[in-house]
């Protein structure tokens, strides 16, 4: 890559609230990941008892739909990040292409 058209990149204001926006949104959802992933660890290891109450007359437990959460929380993070990926992060990276090609 040319270093005037990397400089050009680095320059660009849309580039520089691309990368701050990004980076933010995404240790965000990292971060929030993180707590409900060692939450139910940590529930795991000391609550037990808590993880062990049934559920209705049958062998469901609350452990069951409480890692069904955790699954199903995984799967609305991803789906919030690739939403506004593809709607505003999107947007900005074809914008910083356009001014790096004129």
């Amino acid at each position: 890559m040319d270093t005037s058209l990397a400089a050009r990149i680095a320059a660009d204001p849309n580039y520089q609230r691309l990368k701050t926006t990004r980076s933010s949104f995404g240790w965000a959802l990292t971060i929030a990941t993180l707590i409900v992933y060692y939450g139910f660890i940590l529930l795991v290891a000391f609550g037990k008892n808590l993880l062990a109450i049934p559920l209705g007359t049958g062998v469901m437990t609350l452990g069951i739909p409480v890692g069904l959460g955790v699954i199903v929380f995984t799967i609305v993070v991803t789906a919030i990040y690739v939403r506004r990926a593809n709607s505003e992060f999107d947007v900005l990276t074809e914008k910083v292409r356009q001014e790096a090609l004129k």
